[in-house]
């Protein structure tokens, strides 16, 4: 049987080049977005790296979680006709919100960022214990360092910050991930994230560009700091995919787990509150009472 791997958001930017990189390293690779042509168009680029093991696309809403838990259920089902094993899950789903949504009745973006993965990574671990040895790659943010760190509720109080509110779901996902992989410990799955660092996508050319995304103490400066951190960090997506592709491939990590490995494919240490058992455990609450895996 062949290596496989699921890549959310895979039809372009960073999640595109990590597809890219899982087929030259030989994953048949699913690509997961919302738009059919997009989907067409990266499976054209997938099949010609490795025309051995084409690439496929499913369609989904990631900021759905109905649309989550039908993506699992499909990709369960494939691989249990097929019987070959899924080996790699690569959360890249990511975004950032200027102006303050909701999805399924939760603030959007502790839906796309943290929920949305952490539904779909509970629902297919039956299916990667399966696949094992396997691994599972979530994509994180230095924006963890500006986030508020109360996990009592859902959101915290206060104005809505989109930057901040980026940093706290992506925050509550990397406690997360440290979180299972310790859960996970000794189950032949093990489990990563990786930052990406700065790259040229449609959220850092859109809405970083917007000052009112952060709190008002920041605004005279955002501009001053965002061309700072662009111009130290910032890359080509096919640059930014580097730490999800070492996370998802690189033999030198079998049997580990638990790591960042950081804009430079290497590891890191991880953010100190993502290493807080009192937010680990909050986010665990919120993440089943909004989230929960059968349907409501």
């Amino acid at each position: 049987m062949g290596k496989t791997a699921v890549v959310t958001a895979g039809t372009a930017g960073i999640g595109l080049e990590t597809a890219l990189g899982l087929a030259a390293a030989g994953y048949a690779v699913t690509v997961v977005g919302r738009n059919p042509d997009r989907g067409a168009r990266a499976v054209e680029r997938i099949n010609a790296v490795n025309p051995a093991r084409p690439g496929r696309f499913l369609p989904a809403d990631l900021g759905s979680l109905d649309g989550v838990r039908a993506l699992a259920g499909r990709i369960a089902d494939d691989h249990a006709a097929s019987g070959e094993p899924l080996t790699v899950l690569v959360n890249n789903v990511g975004a950032m919100f200027a102006d303050r949504q909701e999805l399924n009745g939760v603030e959007a973006s502790f839906v796309v960022n943290h929920l949305s993965p952490y539904l779909l990574t509970e629902l297919l671990l039956p299916t990667l214990t399966a696949g094992a040895p396997s691994r599972i790659v979530n994509v994180t943010s230095a924006a963890v360092g500006f986030a508020k760190r109360a996990f009592d509720t859902v959101e915290p109080p206060g104005g809505y910050y989109g930057f901040h509110w980026y940093g706290r779901a992506k925050l509550a996902n990397l406690a997360y991930t440290l979180d299972l992989a310790a859960r996970l410990d000794g189950t032949a799955v093990s489990v990563f994230a990786a930052d990406p660092g700065g790259a040229a996508t449609d959220m850092t050319n859109g809405t970083m560009t917007d000052p009112k995304i952060v709190s008002p103490p920041l605004r005279l400066l955002w501009p001053l700091l965002r061309r700072t951190f662009e111009r130290s960090t910032a890359g080509p997506a096919s640059e930014a995919a580097k730490s999800s592709i070492t996370a998802a491939t690189d033999e030198s990590l079998t049997g580990r787990t638990g790591i960042v490995l950081g804009a430079k494919a290497q590891p890191i240490s991880p953010h100190r509150a993502a290493t807080d058992r009192r937010i680990a455990d909050a986010v665990r609450r919120l993440s089943r009472q909004h989230a929960p895996l059968v349907a409501p």
